[in-house]
Parts: C-alpha cells; structure tokens; sequence
C-alpha cells in the first residue's frame, strides 16, 4: 500500500498516521501523547498505526495494543457522528443515571464502546464531566447536557439525528 493512498471509509493515510507520530516521537513518555494525538486528528487509532507506533517509539506490537486496550479513552474503529458519554460517578448515580444508562442503552440498541448501526451514534462511558450538581449529565461531542432525563435524551436523539438529515 502506498503512503499516499487514503483509507477513504476512514479517512487516514499511513504518511499523515506517520506526521501526527513524528510530531511527538521526541516527547518525553512520547507513547500516550502520540496516540491521543492520533485519536485526536483521526477520531480513532486505526490498527494499521499500530506497526508505525511500535517501529517509532521502539515498542513491540504487543506494547502499544496492550496501552491501547487499557484505556477506554482510545477506540480503535471510527466513531459514529456523535460520541454520547454517560456520567457514571457517583453524584450522577444518586440522582439516576444508571435509569439513564439503561434507557439509552435500550434506545440505541448498542452498549458501551459501540457505534449504532447507522454510524449516528457511539456510547462511551465516563466517569465524571465536573457537573455534579446537575447530574445526571451527559456530553455529546463537546456539549454537555446536564439533569438529562430519558424523555429529555429521547428529544436530543431526535434534534440530533434530524442535523444530520439536513446535511445530507
């Protein structure tokens, strides 16, 4: 595969993958700043980077999927067009998140680090978003919505997904 040839499902190519390493391969503890930094440009970390990160850092294969898969920050498919996070900490939990959770869950037909099947949605849990006080909260993209009900959920699904009908 050349360098130069995109990954048009996902929108990457190996020589911008090997950019975003090169920019922080000389940072101390260069690992977790390189991968969030691909996350960050790409949405992800396509299992193809694996090899360059391993290669740059001087890391086995092994190293850098094992990093990956610790932390639930990093996805390693594309992300729907939102990314919903849920609050699960405990000043959530005691005003009904875990009703929340349940709802969405059940509305979107998907668990945790998954994307619904139309790629409008991937649910990701997080463990505080710093609004205790109108908790439950959630944040989709970089909003987030705070003393979510599942009737208020449902309406922000449906604002949500009608954006992108008006896209399209």
């Amino acid at each position: 595969m050349s360098h130069a040839t995109p990954h048009a499902a996902d929108g990457w190519t190996p020589a911008q993958i090997q950019d975003v390493i090169d920019a922080h391969r000389s940072r101390p503890g260069a690992m977790l700043p390189t991968l969030h930094a691909i996350q960050a440009r790409f949405g992800f970390i396509p299992a193809a980077a694996i090899p360059q990160v391993a290669e740059a850092l001087r890391h086995t294969r092994a190293e850098v999927h094992g990093i990956i898969s610790f932390y639930h920050h990093f996805r390693t498919h594309p992300p729907g067009r939102h990314v919903l996070q849920i609050c699960r900490a405990e000043a959530c939990q005691a005003v009904g998140s875990r009703r929340l959770e349940a709802h969405v869950k059940s509305t979107l037909g998907i668990d945790y680090h998954q994307t619904t099947t139309d790629r409008e949605f991937t649910l990701e849990p997080v463990y505080c978003l710093g609004n205790c006080a109108c908790g439950p909260s959630i944040r989709v993209d970089d909003d987030i919505h705070g003393r979510m009900t599942p009737a208020a959920f449902d309406e922000l699904a449906d604002e949500l997904s009608a954006t992108v009908v008006e896209v399209q």
